[in-house]
Parts: C-alpha cells; sequence; structure tokens
C-alpha cells in the first residue's frame, strides 16, 4: 500500500496515532525543555499515556460525544490530552492561555462540558470562576498544581487520572474502532477580530483530509522522509492552524515535535533543536525580518554591504528568472558568505517555513526567498480544517496562496469570493444554526475572502470582504495589504489603516522597539511616550518609513497622517487576537476618535 492511501484508509485521529506508535515504539516522539535540557517523551510512552488518560477521563464519567475542555499552553500534555480525549469518543474543545473569565465562562457555558484539563493554578485562577458560574463541570484535571475541593469542583491531578485509567479495563481500541470519519473530533473557537467566538466542528475527515493535502504537498517534491521529520511547534495549539499542521499532520508522517519554550527563546530553541518544518503566522516572519535588519544595520560594514547585495541579486533571480553572467558569479560566492550563515541561524535543517492564518506581505516573503529561505505562503480558515492551499516547494509565487489542495473543490463567485467545498469542511458552529446557515450553503464554505485564479490554478487573495476599505472615491481598498507595507520598514512594528468613507488613508502605529530605544538613547529601559517632552524627531523618522512606503503604494492606499499608539497591540491588552491579528473594532474603541480627528488636521 502507497503511503499517501493510508490518509484513505485512516478513519479517524487517534488510529493513526496508534498505528504510528506501534511503528516507532521507542523511537522519541514529544520534546519539551525542562531544567535547561530538552526531555523526549518516546511514542511507547505517549501510547501509554494516551490508553490511561482515556480510560480516566471515562471513570468519570465522559462519554461518546461528550465535549471535553482543554486549557494549556504548548506542551506535550497538550497533545496527549487531545488524543486521549478523542480516544474516549469525545469531543475536545481547546480553549486560549490568554482568555478572560468572561471569554471562559462564554465557551463553558456554550460547549457544556464534560470535563476540564488545564496546566497549571495561574489559568485555573481563570478557570474556576468560569465552571462556577456555568455549573457545568465538575471535575477539573490539573497537570501541575493543588488538587482536593474547590466549591464543589474537584480538582484532580494528571497523575491520578492516569493511574485511574491503568486500573481501568483496557477497551481504547474497541471504542477508537467505532470512531467514524464523520464523527467530530473538536470544537475550535474561532479567536475572532470581533464579535463572540463560534465554536467550529470539525470532523476527523477534515482533518485527515488537510494532513493528506500536506502530505501530497512535500511529498511531490520528495521532501519527505518519513519517520524523520523535525517540527517546532510554537503557534498556540488552540489554533486549528496548529492543531492540525503542528499536531496531527507531524502524527501521520512520524515526525518529531518540539515545543518553544516562548517567544523569546524561539531563536535560541531553532539553533538548537534544528527543525525541518516551521509553521508560523505572517508576524513572526515580519518579527525576524526586523531582527536580522537590526543585526545587520548594527554591524555595518562589509557584512552588511554582502548581505544587502545577496538580497538585491536574490530578489532580481526570483522577480527577474535570471541573471547576467557576473551577477551569477557574485551570487554563487554569496552563497557561501551570507545564504549559509542564514540558514545556520535556522538550525541548518530547515526544507520549509510554511506561513498561514493571515496574508503575508509581499516584500518579507521575497526578502526570505532571496536568502535561500524556502518560504511557502499557505491559505485557509477554521471552517476548513483549516487548510485550503499552499505555494508547493518545487514552484512558489509568494504573492500568491498556491494552489488548492487535493480534494478540494474552489469556486470563485460572481462578487469574487472564494467558496470552498470538500471533507475539509466544518460540520457548522456548534449551537449557531442561523450562523451556520450563513456561512455553509449547499455544501460550500463563503469564506468572506476575495480572490482570483491564474493559469496555474494559483490563489491570489485580494482581500476579506468585511474587512475591505471603501473611501469616498469608492474605491476597494486592503487594510491588509497596506499595513503589511508599513511593518516592513524598520521603524514600524505594528500598524493599522483607517478611512472607510473617508478621502484618503490614515495610520496608528506602534514604533518598532529597538529603534524607540535607540531614537530615546535609553537602551537600559522601557521609555514610556507621556514622558518624551520633544516627539517631533520622532514623527519625522516615522514620517520618513511612511513616504518611504508611500513610494511603493498606489495613490489610493498612500498613507496621509498617522498617530502613534500609547502601547504595542498584544493579546494580553485585547488588541490582537491569540493567532496575532489585530482586533480592528477593540482599536478603534480606543483610537477612532483620534484617528478621525486626523481628517480635520493639516498636518501630523
Amino acid at each position: 500500500m502507497k503511503y499517501s492511501e493510508r490518509y484513505e484508509r485512516w478513519n479517524n485521529l487517534p488510529q493513526v496515532f496508534f498505528e504510528k506508535a506501534e511503528e516507532l515504539g521507542d523511537s522519541p516522539m514529544l520534546w519539551a525543555k525542562r531544567y535547561g535540557s530538552w526531555h523526549p517523551i518516546s511514542w511507547a510512552e505517549a501510547r501509554d499515556t494516551v490508553s490511561s488518560v482515556s480510560r480516566g477521563l471515562r471513570q468519570l464519567g465522559v462519554a461518546r460525544g461528550d465535549r471535553v475542555l482543554l486549557v494549556s499552553e504548548n506542551r506535550p500534555e497538550w497533545g496527549l490530552a487531545d488524543l486521549a480525549i478523542m480516544s474516549a469518543g469525545a469531543i475536545t474543545v481547546p480553549a486560549y492561555i490568554t482568555n478572560t473569565v468572561a471569554d471562559h465562562i462564554h465557551i463553558v457555558s456554550d460547549s457544556d462540558p464534560r470535563v476540564a484539563i488545564v496546566s497549571n493554578a495561574r489559568l485555573a485562577e481563570r478557570l474556576l470562576p468560569a465552571i462556577r458560574n456555568t455549573s457545568s463541570i465538575n471535575n477539573v484535571v490539573i497537570m501541575e498544581g493543588a488538587t482536593g475541593e474547590n466549591e464543589g469542583v474537584s480538582i484532580i491531578s494528571w497523575r491520578n487520572l492516569y493511574d485511574s485509567g491503568v486500573k481501568a479495563v483496557d477497551d481504547v481500541a474497541e471504542v477508537v474502532a467505532a470512531t467514524q470519519r464523520t464523527d467530530t473530533s473538536c470544537l475550535i473557537y474561532t479567536s475572532g477580530t470581533g464579535g463572540a467566538p463560534k465554536g467550529v466542528m470539525l470532523s476527523h475527515g477534515a482533518i485527515l483530509c488537510n494532513c493528506a493535502g500536506a502530505y501530497h504537498l512535500f511529498e511531490a517534491d520528495g521532501m519527505l522522509e518519513l519517520d524523520n521529520e523535525t517540527f517546532l511547534s510554537f503557534l498556540p495549539l488552540s489554533h486549528s492552524y496548529e492543531h492540525t499542521a503542528g499536531l496531527h499532520f507531524p502524527i501521520t508522517i512520524g515526525a518529531q515535535i518540539y515545543y518553544a519554550e516562548n517567544a523569546d527563546k524561539l531563536a535560541t530553541n531553532m539553533g538548537e533543536m534544528r527543525p525541518t518544518i516551521m509553521t508560523a503566522v505572517p508576524r513572526l516572519y515580519e518579527s525576524m525580518h526586523q531582527r536580522i535588519m537590526a543585526g545587520i544595520a548594527r554591524k555595518g560594514g562589509l557584512s552588511e554591504t554582502l548581505f544587502r547585495k545577496a538580497v538585491t541579486l536574490g530578489i532580481k533571480r526570483y522577480e527577474s528568472g535570471g541573471l547576467s553572467l557576473f551577477e551569477r558569479l557574485q551570487d554563487v560566492l554569496l552563497e557561501k558568505l551570507v545564504r549559509k550563515k542564514v540558514a545556520k541561524q535556522f538550525g541548518g535543517r530547515l526544507k520549509a517555513f510554511v506561513s498561514g492564518g493571515a496574508p503575508l506581505n509581499y516584500d518579507i516573503g521575497v526578502f526570505f526567498l532571496a536568502l535561500g529561505v524556502r518560504l511557502l505562503q499557505g491559505y485557509g480558515q477554521t471552517e476548513t480544517a483549516p487548510v485550503i492551499s499552499a505555494n508547493p516547494p518545487s514552484k512558489i509565487k509568494i504573492d500568491t496562496v498556491g494552489p488548492a489542495f487535493p480534494g478540494v473543490e474552489l469556486r470563485i463567485a460572481e462578487d469574487g469570493e472564494i467558496l470552498i467545498r470538500g471533507e475539509l469542511t466544518m460540520q457548522g458552529y456548534w449551537n449557531a444554526p442561523d450562523l451556520t446557515a450563513e456561512t455553509l450553503r449547499e455544501g460550500w464554505i463563503h469564506t468572506g475572502d476575495i480572490g482570483v485564479r491564474d493559469a496555474d490554478g494559483y490563489i491570489k487573495i485580494t482581500d476579506r470582504k468585511k474587512d475591505i476599505i471603501v473611501n469616498s472615491g469608492g474605491d476597494n481598498i486592503s487594510p491588509q495589504r497596506v499595513e503589511g507595507a508599513l511593518v516592513f520598514e524598520p521603524e514600524i512594528n505594528q500598524a493599522m489603516v483607517y478611512g472607510d468613507k473617508r478621502p484618503h488613508l490614515v495610520a496608528l502605529l506602534v514604533p518598532d522597539d529597538e529603534f524607540f530605544r535607540s531614537w530615546t538613547n535609553d537602551n537600559d529601559r522601557d521609555v514610556d511616550l507621556a514622558e518624551l517632552t520633544d516627539l517631533k524627531p520622532l514623527y519625522e523618522a516615522l514620517r520618513a518609513a511612511i513616504e518611504r512606503t508611500n513610494e511603493r503604494l498606489p495613490q489610493t492606499e498612500q498613507i496621509r497622517r498617522f498617530l502613534v499608539a500609547e502601547e504595542p497591540f498584544t493579546t494580553e491588552n485585547g488588541l490582537m487576537t491569540p493567532s496575532l491579528k489585530i482586533r480592528r473594532h477593540e482599536i478603534n474603541k480606543i483610537y477612532g476618535e483620534r484617528l478621525e480627528a486626523l481628517y480635520g488636521r493639516a498636518k501630523t
């Protein structure tokens, strides 16, 4: 049997895991850094844990079709818990660790879980009030922390749950065998840039369909080494992108998964564990670009000259398809002097970065390609489990999101909206038939994204229907495109553009941290804008960055005026989603009046 045929034969996600565990036995599967060193969990150890925790959950009354809430940072136990829940015939309900009590109340009351699993006491502090408010959960399993009774809720240790499962009858194989591809595997609550999160019901088949597409993407170019790939998991596993691409796809190909310590140590972790494949959102690549360029500027001299020449020639080669003889000779030398050093920064074994979750700025994408870093832009939504398409490694068109995966039907509606049909589509929104009917019509997911296809079938996303800015002249403008162009500049860390029904665009900017500190001549501490008495030099530097951006944009997309935000957009202050998209409506609540006032000013 060809390996690709397994994806059609597999009925559910736990079946995949148990098969691979049988094949790989004592080989390492999951890695976490503890006490300064990396520690593995083998496939056999993972199998025993999943089986015992699955039986332990059923000892707590979890039955087929019940929901189990999972609140945890990325760690090996996250994936083991997810697999154990599904191995009990139940449905995983992941929740972001950044959720507030109100967020948890919404998810708990909406999904009505039987049991909750939480990683530590800090996260439990926000979860327990929600549970007491809704009274739907009697048992909470905690991976690390105190156990006992808490106002009517029993808090059980992960270890005790495991031990109770060890003593129970081992019927996991029978439960797993009874689970079908059409059964719901998880409810993924969309992080949402506006409104209350919706629980997206995804079947086992939907995620397997995604995994099959990812397999074909890499296998077609001979890039995959089955049972020998290494992934670095960084994005929240509660997001559908990482849940599929960073957990279940690696499982299907027998890969090892390392869990990054945190964002600050991501670069260090990459150098230590040397990933072969990594998935991330555009925000990460924007940050990498800024960090690389800042480092090169600090070095200066010959190093900076060679680096910039390597980028220039790489971009020319990508965009024109060729170089002159002299340029080719230069490029060969720069391959050794620059690009190989860049590859080492990413561990030296990286086959591909995959970008998804939001549009990738073209300049950022072509920057990495010019440095010899294979960056594959993809496209998807939570409602499609989530991946719809991706650039194949052999033919990258970085201004597109590639062709649709095998098994994905794609249609462009008369108004330009992308419609998707296939096994990957959601079963609907949990407890929301009206919302389901709006998005899922006659089997087609109405994505809300506007796009076109080229002669090769590659999809180009031109904008999102709900995010389109229509200026007073009737021009349709993509805010994400303009924002991506702004953050390409080293002085700008984050941006939001504004201008619906207005004559031109204005912007809200968050200065780059390193630029801001160097401008204030204060590298030892953070400087608040309120402490500064003369903002004119800062504004002049940012205006110069905007002018450079405007040179690359058509007139209708150019920024006329701007404000500087008082603080960065973060998940902690509610101005970004956990998947690192800006929350426009929340930002507008704070800055909307001041942005609107810019239209009455002669200048910034």
